[in-house]
């Protein structure tokens, strides 16, 4: 019976041998590291790498996951492609360099870029390196192509002078799951610099964008994805900093997270759309500080038929920033209007400057073609469709003033002019001159506002507020300057909450009424 024992024994520590064998093995599989030089990479920054460092991801994936390791230097490449498993891993002082070669950006289903995925899964790039496009000097080969004829874009934009097509991206990810990148640095994209389209359970953080080499250089571009978080990422870009989207009816962004980032833009800093045929809901934005940045600080957007709902943004602070805050829902695109509900904007510090804020820019946002004053925030659903349930609280927001009647005038008798542009583009700048200073609100329903401090630091002739068509308007603890009266104007309002002992100036309660209706 003993020596049975003993056998019995011995066979069940030998079973716990090789599974610690088996574990170990995995373990090493999926942690065993493939030098790209190994595989006949140079890091000279002249000879093309592509094919030697897909071989090192092709083989890392077939051996079932591991770390495709870039060592210090600079490795010249086309389009690779990343598979389900691998880790693209940047030593400090490794340079993963774009060709500006356009034939070395072959479409791979239908996506044309640097680093492309494509229903990939646990997939990551990391490490202290960089990803460097070499964008402006492959955005204008392109570009050449179209004007001596080897190669025609269709739709070249002659206005713009730039191409549609062919520019591609730096990273683009579509239909992955289990995505994660984190403290590299991204920069020069010839087009928007990193792309999520159709991905789950999104990891972005720590990353660096600096990415101001051409037209389009948007920061990160979350499109149609579920479970997202991107934190302490770093972003200076040539088009929006963080930009969700929904490019396709069907497309959900859902359970996004984005928070502790650092933003500036020669256009939007976070924005919802342009492209907005899907949904987008359950978005928390907190801890963002925005600077230099041409157009808003936040922009949500509905004008291709999305539903946006339950959005929650707090402690955002920008400076040096065009505008504060935007929300439109529009109808360029779709069978009918989508919607905006439910939507708190909280904590936020603004301070807006009279001229343009990225005028230290090489690539600056396209100006108006029209004369106006400074713009004010703009909250604007269109006729018949109603922006829902707005919550705006601790808002203040500094604007220049100096607006001048003789460079544009709309009267408060003429509310009816004010622009209704409801096919245009969503930008603060979409209705023309204004008829307020510090916020213009329209076709709402349900609006709540809460310790809001409006400052001029010129004089101003027009309101701070204008609401008109709006319904369930609450109005408590608003400051304004001191000087001012009629500031809080009302057309077609209905069912309004004004706590007038809490309408302060500068801290002392208003003497003489300052809200007017109009017809």
């Amino acid at each position: 019976m003993i020596k049975n024992k003993n056998i019995f024994s011995n066979g069940i520590v030998l079973l716990f041998l090789l599974q610690l064998s088996f574990n170990v093995q995995i373990y090493a599989q999926k942690n065993k590291e493939y030098l790209v030089t190994t595989y006949g990479a140079v890091a000279d920054g002249k000879t093309l790498n592509t094919k030697a460092i897909q071989k090192a991801i092709d083989l890392a994936d077939k051996n079932k996951g591991g770390r495709v390791v870039f060592s210090k230097g600079k490795f010249l490449s086309g389009s690779i492609i990343l598979k389900s498993g691998v880790d693209l891993f940047f030593e400090d002082g490794a340079v993963l360099l774009g060709s500006t070669d356009p034939n070395d950006y072959p479409k791979y289903e239908e996506i044309r870029a640097l680093v492309i995925a494509h229903g990939s899964k646990n997939i990551s790039i990391s490490g202290k390196g960089i990803i460097d496009g070499q964008g402006r000097a492959l955005a204008l080969a392109v570009d050449s192509l179209h004007h001596t004829g080897v190669k025609i874009d269709p739709n070249y934009n002659y206005r713009r002078l730039r191409p549609s097509d062919g520019r591609g991206k730096l990273v683009s990810f579509v239909k992955c799951d289990a995505v994660k990148m984190t403290n590299v640095t991204l920069k020069n994209s010839p087009g928007w610099v990193q792309c999520f389209e159709q991905c789950t359970n999104i990891v972005l953080d720590a990353i660096k964008v600096d990415s101001r080499a051409y037209w389009n250089n948007d920061g990160i571009d979350i499109d149609g994805c579920e479970n997202v978080r991107i934190t302490n990422c770093d972003v200076n870009s040539a088009d929006d900093g963080i930009c969700l989207k929904s490019d396709s009816p069907g497309l959900q962004n859902n359970n996004i997270y984005i928070a502790n980032c650092s933003i500036r833009s020669s256009a939007n800093a976070v924005k919802f759309g342009t492209g907005s045929y899907g949904s987008f809901k359950n978005v928390t934005i907190e801890n963002i500080q925005v600077f230099d940045t041409f157009r808003s600080a936040i922009a949500i957007e509905s004008v291709d038929g999305a539903e946006i709902e339950n959005i929650k943004v707090s402690n955002i602070t920008a400076v040096n920033t065009g505008n504060a805050i935007l929300i439109r829902l529009g109808h360029r695109n779709g069978d009918k209007p989508g919607y905006i509900k439910n939507v708190s904007i909280k904590n936020v510090k603004v301070r807006v400057p009279f001229g343009r804020p990225d005028i230290d820019y090489d690539l600056r946002g396209p100006e108006v073609d029209y004369f106006h004053n400074p713009f004010p925030a703009s909250i604007a659903g269109i006729p018949g469709y109603s922006i829902e349930n707005v919550t705006l609280e601790n808002i203040e927001i500094t604007y220049p003033g100096r607006a001048s009647k003789g460079m544009a005038y709309l009267p408060l008798s003429r509310l009816k002019d004010v622009l209704e542009n409801i096919k245009g583009y969503p930008e603060f700048t979409m209705f023309g001159e204004l008829p307020s200073w510090g916020f213009y609100v329209r076709h709402v329903n349900g609006i709540d506002l809460k310790n809001i401090k409006l400052i001029l630091e010129k004089e101003d002739f027009r309101p701070a507020f204008v609401f008109d068509d709006v319904t369930g308007l609450v109005m408590k603890d608003i400051n304004l300057p001191s000087d001012k009266t009629n500031q809080i104007i009302f057309k077609d309002v209905i069912s309004v909450n004004l706590d007038t002992e809490a309408l302060k100036q500068k801290d002392e309660p208003r003497q003489n009424t300052f809200v007017l209706p109009v017809k």
